[in-house]
């Protein structure tokens, strides 16, 4: 099979898998035991993974496109991810110095999960599915600065702001939300007050914060292109949480950090 060539169906552009490859293969010479079936090389397994996170298909579709069966393709996807997690991990800037001296926008997202049972708590009455919530940091640009510890989808961007440590991290740090994160630091739009309506330097100013916060909501569409985080995730509950810093990770590596 040639290798894939395009970066929409992987995720990363060639000379970056090659690079991460090589990279995997450094790690796994300390190894005994090989991670992957013998059947399907390196390069190979590392592109069916990429595929895997980058379109979130169905086990069996990645099986029929790279030949081989769905248990392969599990198995391929439970040995590769992990190397790719260890590969890419000083990637991952501190969120301490990745804000320093930044105008720093914070949006909440959710990474949808479907209803499990004993996971009640993961349903979000706003957004009418269950998942998990994270937080996510972006520069005026739309570029990533960092994501939070996920935690249930039921929690208000408010509170997980608060829970997930970002609030006492931000203290000192001038950073944009919505009226969700209104009683934070945050710089937030104005609401119009009961019974009145707000100035026009009022309005002046939200149509300034909207047009700064779109950034944030561009670079949470750059990251949900990794349709894992996006379309559903289908796997074990309790591995979901070290997907999403490993996608995190090839992220930061996609943006060249």
């Amino acid at each position: 099979m040639e290798p894939l060539r395009y970066q929409s169906t992987t995720g990363l552009v060639a000379d970056q898998i090659e690079e991460l490859v090589a990279r995997i293969w450094q790690i796994v010479q300390c190894r005994k035991e090989q991670v992957w079936p013998p059947t399907v090389g390196l390069y190979r397994a590392v592109t069916l993974t990429l595929v895997y996170v980058r379109q979130n298909l169905n086990q069996a579709a990645v099986g029929d496109l790279f030949g081989v069966s769905q248990p392969t393709v599990s198995r391929v996807y439970r040995g590769i991810l992990p190397l790719i997690g260890e590969a890419l991990c000083l990637h991952v800037p501190d969120l301490e110095e990745a804000i320093r001296g930044r105008l720093v926008l914070v949006d909440g997202t959710d990474v949808p999960t479907g209803n499990r049972a004993g996971h009640e708590d993961n349903y979000s009455g706003k957004r009418r599915r269950a998942g998990l919530n994270i937080q996510v940091a972006a520069d005026t640009e739309g570029g990533l600065l960092g994501i939070s510890t996920p935690l249930c989808g039921s929690m208000h961007d408010r509170k997980a702001f608060t829970e997930s440590g970002w609030e006492d991290l931000l203290v000192e740090t001038s950073f944009i939300g919505d009226p969700a994160y209104q009683g934070t630091r945050a710089i937030t739009p104005r609401k119009k007050p009961k019974g009145g309506e707000l100035s026009a330097a009022d309005k002046k100013n939200n149509k300034t914060i909207s047009s700064l916060r779109s950034a944030v909501e561009r670079c949470i569409a750059h990251l949900k292109n990794w349709k894992i985080l996006a379309t559903g995730y289908r796997g074990r509950l309790a591995e979901l949480s070290n997907i999403i810093r490993i996608v995190t990770a090839l992220e930061f590596y996609r943006l060249g950090w």
